[in-house]
């Protein structure tokens, strides 16, 4: 197809740096529209061959040694390529490693490349630059729609899109990418609290926006949404620190993912839960694929997948998504309180039987035995231990301070 071979062209043609090459494939009319939120301002419309190269090409090649290496090309039933690949390279100030996934959306007019519409993870090429996400004065990623605070050991984060149930956007994807960062980094972290603002914990993906977007660039969108958040939710699994969830109104769709990184979940009693991809005609995301046949096995999963089925808190309770059911109006009381709780207890104890449960989903019973053996050595070697066992003695309650 002429097409695949001249979108093959252009990236060959944007690496090697030939701009003889990029005027011939170019149309005189040609447009790129790139990814809002790319570092040093980069994210706009450039018209022409020649503005592009200046102003959008150029300037990413003065700054990151990167190229884009296509691996899927689908024909749009309007016309055109949708492209999918990575950005791959570093960039050249801190050479830090650029890895982004990226989807075109290419448009022809006489056989020349007349549009390229970019998506990107605009977060991946912001921490190569910067180190991390585009930052505040203090180096990180100002939060817009994912609030953040810690104190005594505790990190909150609550969802804050109250009008749109908060439902799962590109900033609150990126904002729960730079707080799972902020609780990685954090000396002293000994618990973490997730809740939601208004109506709803979540409703999962943003739908509003995805009826919004051309259906031709839907995935670009989907797969730049979906890059920053599952980086949110690896990281927060793998916190050496427990994790309380409080879920109210609705629980829905990727957002479960959130829920399925907790430790403890406590739901309001008005509470529904549904995944909901079907209906859409999409597969899932947010780890639900991975979590919840281990949660609850493989039929009760499926059924939920395939099946337009909504649980009740009670019935979640039941197949074991969530630890326990309160009032609902007694439910952000309570789940703090159980964070508060685990913030004070023993945190390197905490951290050994996190990791042990989770590596027990892939362990033989001899290789847990194991690791069991070793994480109580590390544990008993702890101060916490200490005093555990001489408040046990004293008849007394232990004074844990999380070493």
């Amino acid at each position: 197809m002429k097409e695949v071979q001249a979108a093959r062209d252009l990236y060959v043609a944007l690496t090697t740096g030939d701009q003889a090459r990029l005027a011939h494939l170019l149309h005189p009319g040609f447009v790129v529209r790139a990814t809002d939120g790319l570092p040093l301002d980069l994210g706009g419309v450039y018209s022409g061959s020649e503005e592009a190269w200046r102003k959008f090409w150029g300037r990413i090649g003065q700054h990151f040694r990167v190229r884009a290496e296509p691996q899927d090309f689908h024909e749009l039933a309007g016309g055109g390529l949708l492209v999918t690949g990575r950005y791959v390279g570093k960039a050249r100030a801190t050479g830090a490693p650029v890895d982004a996934g990226f989807a075109h959306v290419l448009r022809f007019t006489d056989g020349r490349i007349s549009e390229l519409v970019q998506y990107t993870d605009s977060a991946r090429w912001a921490e190569a630059l910067h180190g991390r996400p585009p930052a505040d004065k203090a180096g990180r990623r100002e939060l817009t729609v994912v609030g953040f605070d810690i104190s005594d050991g505790l990190a909150r984060i609550r969802l804050d899109r109250p009008a749109a149930r908060n439902a799962l956007d590109l900033d609150m994807a990126l904002d729960l990418q730079e707080v799972s960062l902020r609780c990685a980094e954090t000396p002293g972290l000994r618990a973490v609290l997730l809740t939601g603002e208004g109506p709803a914990f979540t409703v999962g993906g943003d739908v509003k926006l995805f009826a919004s977007t051309p259906h031709a660039e839907l995935a670009g969108l989907v797969d730049t949404m979906i890059t920053p958040y599952h980086d949110a939710l690896d990281r927060l699994a793998l916190l050496d620190v427990p994790i309380v969830c409080a879920v109210h109104g609705a629980a829905a769709g990727g957002g479960l993912g959130l829920m399925h990184c907790a430790d403890l979940v406590l739901a309001a009693e008005d509470t529904k839960f549904a995944l909901g991809f079907s209906a859409l005609g999409l597969s899932g995301d947010g780890g639900s694929t991975w979590f919840l046949p281990r949660m609850i096995g493989y039929r009760r999963a499926a059924e939920l997948f395939l099946e337009p089925r909504v649980l009740s808190a009670r019935e979640a309770q039941e197949w074991g998504i969530v630890t326990r059911v309160v009032a609902t109006g007694t439910i952000e009381d309570e789940a703090l309180a159980v964070a508060r709780r685990l913030a004070a207890g023993p945190t390197r104890a905490f951290a050994e039987l996190r990791r042990l449960l989770h590596e027990s989903w892939h362990h033989t019973l001899p290789e847990q035995l194991a690791a069991e053996q070793r994480a109580q050595g590390r544990a008993t070697a702890t101060a916490d231990s200490a005093e555990g066992i001489e408040a046990f003695k004293s008849r007394r309650e232990p004074d844990f301070q999380g070493r």
